[in-house]
């Protein structure tokens, strides 16, 4: 794989990236991989982990209904703050986080497992650089957490590798995460160079792909974390862009970097370019 010279071209993005071939556990791709960002939504994976870790002890039933704390009602990101009925079963509402990015079932579930328990999770799982901070927030102030969530591209990398071998809290944890994860709907940003149908991928679609992946978006961010599988290789991914302080929305320029590096997984996982360093378009 090659970085795209994007990468490099406008100085106000901030990137950090990495790519692992889980088979052999060749890096194929860095830039800036133990730069920390904010990730936005990508720590919601921390929560999941943590409703999956008690759900497995049996200390959480998949059967009882969210409670929605009225100081902790958010909209924007997900469905559930414009459903006429909100009361879903915890599996729901992860699935939920994972499908959809649900910030308000994202709320209900920090507030069940407790705030401490789930910023606990990450450095449990040798993480130091990467957590989730905090609730998803209307509006964040002086005395609130800088982010919801923060990471470099390495450990995030690393944390999907664990995921993939059910080294993350334990087999069957890391195996209900990922099936959560195959819901994400949002294809925009890495997952747009696979071609996937981006409403039902929850198994192998295009060309054998296979993806599991959390993405992150804000004004200033555009993060997208996963793992994508073909009949050529698995891949660990974790690809980020901040532009905090730009003084100029450059979602577009994320984007088409973005959209760049995941034509080039496309073609790795399915063996589509052989030989030479894999382009984009096949260049």
């Amino acid at each position: 794989m090659k970085l795209p010279e994007l990468v490099s071209a406008d100085p106000r993005l901030t990137w950090s990236i990495r790519v692992e071939d889980l088979g052999s556990g060749d890096v194929l791709i860095e830039h800036g991989a133990d730069t920390v960002l904010q990730t936005a939504s990508v720590g919601k994976v921390f929560l999941l982990l943590e409703v999956a870790r008690r759900l497995e002890e049996g200390t959480l039933d998949p059967g009882e209904r969210i409670v929605i704390p009225p100081e902790h009602f958010v909209g924007e990101s997900g469905l559930l703050y414009l459903l006429r009925d909100r009361a879903l079963t915890v599996v729901d509402a992860a699935l939920m986080v994972a499908a959809v990015s649900d910030n308000l079932a994202t709320n209900a579930l920090l507030h069940r497992c407790g705030l401490d328990a789930v910023v606990a999770m990450a450095p449990s799982l040798g993480l130091r650089e990467t957590s989730l901070l905090d609730y998803i927030r209307n509006g964040r102030g002086p005395s609130d957490p800088w982010t919801p969530s923060y990471g470099c591209a390495r450990e995030l990398c690393a944390l999907m590798g664990m995921l993939s071998r059910g080294e993350a809290v334990s087999p069957g944890a890391s195996r209900q995460v990922l099936d959560w994860l195959a819901a994400g709907v949002d294809t925009s940003m890495v997952a747009n160079g696979l071609l996937l149908d981006p409403l039902a991928h929850i198994g192998p679609e295009y060309l054998g792909i296979d993806l599991k992946h959390k993405t992150g978006c804000t004004s200033v961010a555009r993060v997208d974390v996963g793992l994508v599988a073909g009949p050529a290789a698995s891949l660990a991914y974790a690809i980020g862009a901040n532009w905090v302080g730009a003084g100029a929305d450059l979602r577009l320029e994320a984007h088409e970097v973005m959209l760049r590096l995941g034509v080039q997984l496309r073609e790795v996982v399915t063996g589509a370019v052989a030989g030479g360093p894999v382009g984009f378009g096949g260049a």
